[in-house]
């Protein structure tokens, strides 16, 4: 319990949290876990000062402290997400297994001329035709996990980083790159596999640390290359690309395509695909990458291209994570719709820069206790009840993951803080009981 705090933490919640204590000083990692409470039972606006009423310390701490929490306390959101991402990997995947990394940008959208970093940025939500947007754009980095609750693919944000116009961290592909060096630099000897979409192709792959793979799609219009031919023993430099390949539609019409059956979208199917391994020099250098074509739908040609540089890959495994790459999509979707994530109106740069990381920590957190300790196979027959419009539903949503942690944060207010504290329908019973008591000796 807070020592200062209204509202207590559930035991099954403190114990995540104390995972991230050695990140704050004391009186910042009270702070953290009134203000991560307050978030996550708030069901209104998840402002700062929201989280303090979430919290029940509204009345009790002044608004500044979480204000500068965010502004001017002594932690680092890096370090906070790579605690969050150890966390998420301990729990939910399996040990020895490879870690299953997703990248992703979004814009969160602000107003005013003083916030730090916001600027017009590309917004493929917006509506209209003209998809750009006002804000902080933020490059997000997610785990994908299995839940045995859950038969879609789960992607869990870890880390985010902000993309500031003018600098080198205007460059996503370069924040991205960061982020999975460091993420990998702590989990030494684990297999990282990273997958992203086109835009997250560049020289920055020539630099990927040892143990980790990055796969995505293809550009049409991609150089490709033969791999080196072998030395001839003349004099001079040797070759380090063979000769230039056609255009994709070209290799495809000559390939040869094999059927591969996989996992996708919750379905199983066959599909034909083709391998080619070869050299996109411009990208990844002397690194030989494998261009798989996948023919899906139409008869000739391909419908998608994927390049890895997972040396002699499993075209049905690469296929597959490409496409649980969507999971990242609905995990940044649920984090604005049902966490409000960047609703906290902050404008200065160290509060801006610190409070999203915060609160994608917050949502990992919520997916990780439902799944360690919230989770109970009525969950979804319960929520049929109530929502007697989902005759289909089966299994658990984020929705419901995050409404039953707040009605435990909730209830856990209402609970007796020691053991031998009467509840109040105890003393209530003991009254009446009283009563009847004294009616007899009278």
């Amino acid at each position: 319990m807070l020592p200062d705090a209204v509202l207590p933490v559930p035991a099954s919640l403190m114990a995540l949290l104390a995972v991230f204590s050695p990140l704050f000083t004391v009186p910042s990692f009270r702070t953290f876990c009134g203000l991560a409470c307050g978030f996550l039972a708030q069901s209104g606006k998840r402002t700062v000062c929201g989280m303090l009423t979430g919290a029940g310390l509204s009345r009790l701490w002044p608004h500044d402290r979480a204000h500068c929490f965010f502004s001017r306390a002594r932690w680092d959101p890096d370090a906070l997400g790579i605690a969050v991402a150890k966390l998420v990997i301990a729990l939910l995947v399996p040990d020895g297994e490879a870690v299953e990394v997703l990248i992703d940008d979004t814009l969160f959208r602000r107003r005013g001329k003083k916030v730090w970093a916001a600027s017009w940025f590309h917004d493929g939500s917006a509506q209209g035709p003209a998809k750009t947007g006002f804000g902080n754009n933020w490059v997000v980095l997610a785990v994908r996990v299995r839940l045995p609750m859950i038969a879609r693919p789960v992607a869990v944000p870890v880390m985010a980083k902000l993309v500031i116009k003018g600098t080198i961290s205007a460059s996503r592909l370069w924040l991205a790159r960061r982020m999975v060096t460091r993420l990998a630099a702590e989990l030494p000897g684990r297999q990282v596999h990273v997958t992203a979409d086109s835009a997250y192709a560049g020289q920055e792959l020539k630099e990927l640390p040892d143990g980790v793979t990055w796969t995505t799609r293809l550009r049409s219009n991609a150089a490709l290359y033969g791999l080196p031919p072998e030395r001839t023993g003349k004099k001079g430099r040797p070759r380090v690309k063979g000769d230039r390949l056609p255009s994709l539609a070209k290799i495809a019409a000559t390939a040869v395509f094999s059927p591969v059956t996989v996992t996708r979208y919750g379905k199983t199917e066959t599909i034909a695909a083709a391998a080619l391994t070869c050299l996109w020099y411009s990208v990844a250098g002397k690194m030989p990458v494998t261009v798989i074509l996948i023919r899906d739908k139409s008869k000739t040609g391909f419908d998608l291209a994927l390049v890895t540089t997972e040396p002699d890959p499993d075209a049905a495994a690469v296929i597959r994570r490409y496409a649980a790459r969507w999971a990242i999509e609905v995990a940044i979707e649920d984090a604005k719709q049902l966490f409000g994530t960047g609703q906290a109106r902050n404008r200065t740069a160290a509060a801006v820069e610190r409070t999203v990381p915060f609160m994608l920590a917050c949502q990992a957190l919520a997916v990780c206790w439902y799944a360690t300790a919230g989770h109970h196979p009525a969950d979804a027959g319960a929520r049929r009840l109530n929502a007697p419009w989902y005759t289909s539903k089966t299994q658990p949503s984020t929705a419901d993951m995050t409404a039953k942690l707040r009605r435990v944060i909730i209830a856990a207010k209402f609970k007796p803080v020691h053991a031998d504290q009467p509840e109040p329908q105890e003393i209530h019973a003991i009254r009446l009981a009283w009563e009847d008591a004294e009616d007899l000796a009278a």
